[in-house]
């Protein structure tokens, strides 16, 4: 049988490799975009059985608009994709309450918008996926994007927690985490903090560290078969790696933790206090 998917930010990138590998095996889809017209050719491709429209994800009324108009049009929703955002760079002194307060409206509210909107509509249709695009940055975190891990980070809480909550509904949420692809991401879509000469020696050396992780980016088209395979999957992950690299970076960097933490954990016995 068909199934109905809502992909939020498909003018390019993840969203748009997903909303084609949906339709280009007969599924339907509801795309949103800030700029509706970057969807034309989905609609003049795919006919009727792609929905396209702008989309803020910032805007809450508009966000629930939005799924009410897809579900209306076609009959029920199966897969809803929280795939906007955006990454905002600059060291955490540099960035301005505007900067900041953006970056979480979007990232964060703007996907908690979705979810809560979308939710009825998943239990009206018995079920579904939930797709939560995070990143290896919601995992770990890097210089320069502080304020942007920050952001992944509560989405990776906020859905982990909602995964227990929906459960009973036979609603599945998945983290997606990716390493570095050739996205836009950190191109023309990301937003740059205004440098203070007093980090210059630290953002080299995050410059670095970025170009010996991001060696080999990966190709968005090669996430299609993934995808689909995860939101057909009768079990799928509360949180999957998409590339090579973000397991090897998630395995020292929890590692780490884990010995730090036994390392200190007569301190933490003694904080606790009582007998």
């Amino acid at each position: 049988m068909a199934r109905t998917w809502f992909i939020t930010g498909t003018s390019r990138g993840f969203g748009r490799e997903w909303a084609e590998a949906a339709l280009d095996r007969g599924d339907r889809v509801a795309a949103t975009a800030r700029d509706a017209s970057s969807l034309d050719d989905l609609a003049a491709r795919y006919g009727d059985r792609v929905l396209t429209m702008a989309l803020d994800v910032t805007d809450r009324q508009a966000v629930l608009a939005a799924l009410a108009r897809a579900y209306d049009h076609f009959g029920r929703l199966d897969v809803v994709v929280n795939n906007a955002g955006y990454g905002q760079f600059g060291m955490i002194e540099e960035i301005t309450e505007q900067e900041a307060r953006a970056q979480f409206e979007t990232n964060v509210f703007g996907a908690l918008w979705v979810t809560q909107g979308a939710l009825p509509y998943l239990r009206e249709s018995g079920g579904g996926n939930l797709i939560q695009v995070s990143s290896i940055g919601g995992v770990s975190a890097f210089p320069n994007i502080g304020i942007y891990n920050g952001s992944k980070w509560a989405l990776e809480g906020i859905s982990q927690a909602l995964a227990q909550e929906v459960a009973l509904f036979g609603i599945k949420v998945t983290l997606v985490e990716p390493g570095a692809y050739s996205t836009d991401w950190g191109g023309s879509s990301a937003k740059h903090a205004t440098p203070s000469p007093t980090y210059e020696k630290v953002r080299e050396v995050a410059a670095e560290g970025r170009r010996k992780r991001v060696s080999s980016p990966g190709d968005p088209a090669a996430t299609r078969a993934a995808i689909l395979k995860i939101v057909d999957a009768e079990n799928p992950p509360l949180r999957v790696f998409f590339g090579e690299v973000p397991l090897g970076i998630a395995t020292a960097d929890y590692e780490s933790r884990l010995a730090e933490w036994r390392e200190w954990q007569p301190v933490s016995i003694e904080a606790q206090g009582g007998a």
